[in-house]
C-alpha cells in the first residue's frame, strides 16, 4: 500500500505486486479522507431533513462563507499532502493532519470525527513503513497530541457527557504505527536475505572455480614438472627426447594458461553479476545465471585422453570400464573426471609408482570410480586435493574413501548416485541429436 514495492524478476519472468500494493499511498490517503469528508456534506446538508440529523454535523454548519472557505482549504491541504506523501513524507503528513483540524473548524466541531481521522492513520502507516524510527515516533506523537487537544478541553469543562471517541482513535494510531513498522522491518529483513543470498552465490561460484583451478592446474603442473625433469636429464645425451619433452611442456603450459584465462574470466563475470542489496538491476549482466558453466565441460569421455597424456610422461595409466556406458548428468560427469584427474595427479606427484589403475563401474543407480596404485601407500598431499574430491562427492550426496591399500599402495573410491530418470533423459537427448 506504500506504492514503492518493486517488480520481482525471476528467470526472465516478471511478477507484478497485487493491485492493492500498486496503488500509491497518497491515493489511499486522499481517497479515505475525501470519502469521509464528502459523506457528511451529502448526508446532512445536501439531502432533505427527513434523511437524518447530527449534532456533530449541524445542517447549517456550512451556511457561512467562512465555513465553506475552511472546508475548501481542508480539501486543498489533503490533496497537496496526498500528492507529496511519497516524495516529502513528513511535510505531507503534516498537511493531512492540518487538513483534518481545519475540517473540524469548518464544521465548528469540538471533537475529532473518527471517520475523518482514518486518513491520518493511513498517512501514518506510510510514514512508519518508509521513514526512520525517529520520524515515525514524532508523527505518531503528533497524532496523539491532536487527539488529546480535542479531548482535554471537554474533560476540563465537564462538557463530555458520553463515551469519548478520542481514546479509541488513539488505538488506531498505535495500530497504524505497529503495522507500518512491521512492514519496514519485513522489507529490511528481505533486503538482508537477498544481500546474503547474493554474497553466498558469489562465494559458491568462486569456490567452484577454485576447485576447477586446483584440479586442472595441479595435474598440468605435475606433468610439466615430470617432463621438464626428464628433459634436463637427457638434454646432453638424447637431445631429440629432450626436445620432445619440452614441446610437451609447451603444449601443456598453453592449455593450462587457456584454462586459467577462462576460469578467471568466469570469476570476474561472477563478481560483476553480483546483485546489489538496493535491488538495482541496471548493472551489466544482472539477471543472468551466476552458475554459468566453464566451457568446455570435462567428462568421463576425457579419461582416455588423460590416461594417454599421463602415460606419455612416464606413469602408465590403465583404464578399465565396467557396465553399460551411457551419458550421465553434467555435474556427475564433471565430478567424475575431476576425481580421476586429481587421483592420477596424486599418483604422479606423491606415490612414486610407475603405474596406476582407473576403474569406472556404471551401475544401475550408482557410478563407482576407483583409482589405485602400488606406490608408497601414503599420500603426502598437503593441499586441497583429497578435500576437494570429498567435497565434490558430498555435493552429489555420494560416498568417498581414500587411504592405503592392505596389500600396499593407495586407493581412492568414490560412489556417485545416478538417477535412472536423469540418465534416461540424457540418453534420449543424445539419441535425438
Amino acid at each position: 500500500m506504500t506504492g514503492s514495492e518493486p517488480t520481482v524478476t525471476l528467470e526472465g519472468m516478471s511478477t507484478s505486486p497485487p493491485l492493492v500494493k500498486r496503488i500509491p499511498a497518497g491515493l489511499w490517503t486522499g481517497s479515505v479522507w475525501c470519502a469521509a469528508g464528502v459523506e457528511p456534506v451529502v448526508r446532512f446538508v445536501a439531502t432533505s431533513p427527513g434523511q437524518g440529523y447530527s449534532l456533530s454535523y449541524p445542517r447549517d454548519g456550512l451556511d457561512s462563507f467562512e465555513a465553506r472557505v475552511l472546508l475548501a482549504l481542508a480539501f486543498l491541504l489533503v490533496f497537496s499532502g496526498s500528492a507529496l506523501l511519497r516524495r516529502r513524507t513528513a511535510l505531507a503528513y503534516g498537511l493531512v493532519v492540518a487538513a483534518t483540524i481545519v475540517s473540524t473548524l469548518a464544521w465548528r466541531q469540538d471533537e475529532m470525527p473518527p471517520l475523518q481521522f482514518l486518513g491520518v492513520d493511513v498517512a501514518l502507516y506510510h510514514v512508519a513503513a518508509t521513514r526512520p524510527r525517529r520520524t515515525t515516533l514524532a508523527a505518531a506523537a503528533a497524532a496523539l497530541g491532536v487527539l488529546a487537544g480535542y479531548l482535554a478541553p471537554r474533560l476540563i469543562t465537564g462538557s463530555e457527557s458520553g463515551t469519548a471517541s478520542e481514546p479509541f482513535m488513539s488505538l488506531t494510531v498505535i495500530i497504524a504505527l505497529l503495522v507500518g513498522s512491521s512492514v519496514q522491518q519485513t522489507r529490511a529483513h528481505t533486503a538482508d536475505l537477498h544481500a546474503r543470498a547474493a554474497a553466498q552465490a558469489v562465494t559458491d561460484e568462486r569456490l567452484r572455480i577454485a576447485r576447477e583451478m586446483h584440479d586442472t592446474v595441479a595435474h598440468s603442473i605435475g606433468i610439466i614438472a615430470l617432463q621438464a625433469g626428464a628433459a634436463a636429464r637427457v638434454v646432453e645425451t638424447q637431445p631429440g627426447k629432450a626436445h620432445e619433452a619440452m614441446l610437451t611442456v609447451e603444449n601443456v603450459g598453453r592449455e593450462t594458461l587457456s584454462g586459467l584465462r577462462r576460469m578467471l574470466g568466469a570469476l570476474r563475470e561472477a563478481d560483476q553479476e553480483r546483485p546489489r542489496p538496493d535491488g538495482d538491476q541496471d548493472r551489466p549482466g544482472h539477471g543472468r545465471s551466476m552458475q554459468a558453466p566453464l566451457h568446455p565441460i570435462a567428462g568421463l569421455a576425457d579419461v582416455e585422453r588423460l590416461a594417454a597424456s599421463t602415460t606419455a610422461v612416464g606413469v602408465r595409466v590403465e583404464v578399465r570400464w565396467q557396465g553399460r556406458r551411457r551419458p550421465l548428468p553434467a555435474d556427475v560427469e564433471l565430478a567424475s573426471f575431476r576425481i580421476v584427474q586429481e587421483s592420477v595427479t596424486n599418483v604422479v606427484r606423491h606415490s612414486g609408482a610407475g603405474s596406476c589403475r582407473v576403474h569406472v563401474d556404471y551401475r544401475d543407480d550408482d557410478l563407482v570410480i576407483e583409482v589405485s596404485d602400488r606406490g608408497k601407500g601414503t599420500c603426502t598431499d598437503t593441499g586441497f586435493g583429497l578435500a576437494g574430491m570429498e567435497e565434490r562427492v558430498a555435493l552429489l550426496h555420494g560416498d568417498f574413501t581414500a587411504g592405503p591399500r592392505p596389500g600396499g599402495g593407495f586407493r581412492v573410491v568414490a560412489r556417485l548416485p545416478v538417477s535412472s530418470v536423469a540418465g534416461t533423459e540424457q540418453e534420449a537427448k543424445a539419441g535425438a541429436r
